[in-house]
């Protein structure tokens, strides 16, 4: 089950580092909506089983972390504003 949950984060974290940069620094600004969506979209996938709604659970989870991290990490932009985390980023 994790094993299963890290490898759906992992081919979702790789899908969010694939987006250009000013994309993802807005997505990072509505994280919880991020965070709801993913976990929602792994659920309905992977529904049906015991072991594919835990590495769904885990996904979730791990996608949460994630997004909470890289918006400390990298910021986000709000109204078109670059907020900046503890990271700089040229936009």
């Amino acid at each position: 089950m994790f094993a299963t949950g890290s490898a759906v984060f992992l081919a979702l974290l790789l899908i969010l580092i694939k987006l250009p940069r000013r994309l993802l620094l807005r997505l990072l600004r509505y994280d919880i909506a991020l965070d709801i969506g993913v976990t929602l979209l792994v659920m309905f996938l992977h529904w049906g089983s015991f072991d594919g709604v835990m590495a769904a659970t885990v996904a979730g989870l791990m996608t949460s972390f994630a997004t909470s991290a890289a918006k400390r990490v990298l910021g986000y932009i709000d109204r078109g504003v670059y907020v900046p985390g503890l990271m700089h980023l040229e936009v």
